[in-house]
């Protein structure tokens, strides 16, 4: 069941987003799903699944394209700008924050000591991330099996992204078919 939304509502929850999620547009993915399913029911899981790879495909951050997404699926064109917006302004003004005042601080103890914990805090965040989403995508074994193709193709030959889901999107195809095939195979007995 789907919540109608505000634009406001929109800007806020991403601004929110993107204020308190430290590490990138996969260290955001944890929040993201939290508000856009269950606080707000914007979208199911299937939805938010789809949009993500869809995202993932789209040249820029995942975080920016899932929240243009997000704001032009529940509210349309003034929704992604909305979303969009309020995911990137916070970055925006961290990183003038950042730019303005870090040459003074660079080399301060304490800050290398702020980013020393919080790096592999990150890494968990998309630990966790990763967690979620596989445990509600990862249902039979073709799905672990693709998860797996990938990873293992990722990590020997490192290829770019959009060739790896565009291979896992012929092996869905063609795991449908003979599935399909299959199904209707038993009927005709």
């Amino acid at each position: 069941m789907k919540k109608k939304t505000s634009l406001f509502d929109l800007f806020f929850t991403f601004f929110k987003i993107g204020a308190f999620t430290i590490g990138g547009g996969y260290a955001m993915l944890p929040l993201i799903q939290k508000e856009v399913i269950e606080e707000h029911q914007w979208l199911d899981t299937e939805e938010f699944t789809a949009l993500l790879a869809i995202a993932e495909m789209t040249p820029g951050p995942v975080a920016v394209n899932t929240a243009t997404f997000v704001g032009y699926q529940t509210v349309g064109v003034l929704g992604s700008v909305a979303a969009t917006l309020g995911v990137v302004l916070p970055s925006f003004l961290i990183i003038l924050c950042i730019a303005i005042f870090l040459p003074r601080f660079a080399g301060h103890p304490v800050v290398e000591r702020i980013f020393y914990g919080i790096r592999p805090a990150v890494v968990a965040l998309i630990g966790y991330a990763i967690y979620n989403l596989g445990r509600k995508i990862l249902t039979n074994s073709f799905a672990y099996a693709v998860a797996l193709g990938v990873f293992l193709v990722q990590l020997l030959f490192k290829i770019p992204p959009i060739p790896a889901l565009l291979m896992a999107a012929g092996a869905g195809i063609l795991y449908s078919n003979r599935h399909q095939k299959q199904m209707e195979e038993r009927e005709a007995d």
